[in-house]
């Protein structure tokens, strides 16, 4: 049996119970129902009063470019005003809110920290709260499970637009369940519809639902489930694909030997993945835009046992210890004076740990209590078993 997502629920039990409501509606065109129909679309049908959407990164379609600012814009299908949470602002205004009974939001997420989705979430919580509106979160599944936890926890003194709280980097949780740790600090008059159907230990694979893009450089399915440590690669000189079709699944710089990387890599014989050396040229206006880069894909062999972030870590450290004269960090973010992956970790001792080569394995190791305290106070949260 498919899983049903909040959106669904909403639209064949919720419609009543809010039938004499003006409704906001945070959402993007990845937020589907079962007939692959957008929010805004199933939730006109069946007859809610939506007057005004809100969009995140990547715009109400979901097609702009990652860091672009979106602008507010009116609805062409259905003429409702979109005030955007990436541009001039990242929260609702309260001009937007006066007029407005609910809020409801309804993303699909990727279940991970630096994702911003997760940070516009937050910042509809605390505008929602200081207008005393009620926010209703239409749940949808973690594409990576809701199982394994990964990473960090952030450090509070990195706080950023890519990790407004102190979570994991791959934090486990529902959207629905996240908006319910998240409101603990917040105080939003807070309500989740949860999802039917769903276990912690399921895959987006096992929903039967379908991935639509979330983003222009999350196509695929296979894209997330690498995208916890191959995005630590935006904190470095190395290409992760970004302007070719396997973003965050190819990787690599013009001054790489791929056979040499690949080999370095397979050595390790991290469970669940393998290294492939290929070539490949991304498009102009991205990182090697038009030059021919050497690098690897990574095949995911087994997603139940790959962990992502030790293969993202285990790659900047081969690529280090093979290409010492040629990497580099990238150079420092425009949030305050921290370097960008620093930001993405939420601590500086990762960066610090594979300049002095310190072992990856013991410093994965090394986040295991903290992940544990993590998951202990998020368990009256936790909507699904």
């Amino acid at each position: 049996m498919s899983v049903v997502v909040g959106l669904d629920r909403m639209a064949s039990e919720g419609a009543s119970k809010l039938a004499a409501c003006r409704l906001g509606l945070v959402t993007h065109g990845a937020a589907v129902n079962a007939e692959l129909r957008d929010a805004v679309e199933a939730l006109l049908g069946a007859g809610f009063h939506l007057r005004a959407l809100f969009s995140p990164e990547h715009g109400l379609s979901g097609v702009i470019a990652d860091g672009a600012a979106v602008a507010d814009a009116i609805d062409a299908r259905s003429g409702l005003p979109v005030y955007s949470l990436y541009g001039k602002t990242v929260q609702p205004s309260v001009a937007a809110l006066a007029d407005l009974d609910a809020l409801l939001f309804d993303m699909q997420d990727v279940g991970v920290r630096f994702y911003t989705f997760a940070s516009t979430l937050y910042y509809v919580l605390w505008a929602a709260a200081e207008a005393g509106v009620p926010v209703i979160v239409l749940d949808r599944p973690n594409p990576l499970g809701g199982v394994t936890l990964e990473g960090p926890v952030l450090d509070p003194a990195f706080l950023s637009f890519v990790g407004i709280v102190p979570i994991p980097v791959r934090y486990g949780l529902t959207i629905g369940e996240l908006a319910r740790t998240m409101n603990v600090t917040v105080g939003a008059d807070l309500t989740v519809v949860p999802l039917a159907g769903w276990r912690r230990e399921m895959g987006f694979d096992g929903t039967g639902l379908q991935w639509v893009p979330t983003s222009p450089a999350m196509p695929h399915l296979s894209t997330v489930h690498l995208y916890p440590g191959m995005c630590f690669l935006e904190g470095t000189n190395l290409s992760e694909g970004r302007g070719t079709p396997l973003p965050f699944e190819i990787c690599g710089a013009p001054w790489i030997d791929g056979y040499g990387l690949a080999a370095r890599l397979n050595a390790l014989t991290m469970p669940g993945v393998r290294f492939r050396p290929c070539q490949f040229v991304p498009a102009l206006g991205n990182r090697y835009g038009g030059m021919l880069c050497g690098g690897v894909q990574v095949h995911v062999l087994d997603r139940a046992l790959c962990r992502p972030v030790t293969v993202g870590l285990q790659l900047i450290a081969a690529v280090k210890s093979l290409w010492p004269e040629d990497f580099a960090w990238r150079e420092r973010s425009d949030a305050g004076s921290y370097m960008h992956f620093d930001l993405l970790l939420g601590t500086d001792r990762v960066r610090e740990a594979l300049n002095a080569g310190e072992d990856i394995e013991a410093l994965v190791r090394s986040w295991d209590g903290g992940l544990e305290t993590f998951a202990e106070a998020c368990r009256p949260y936790l909507l699904y078993t």
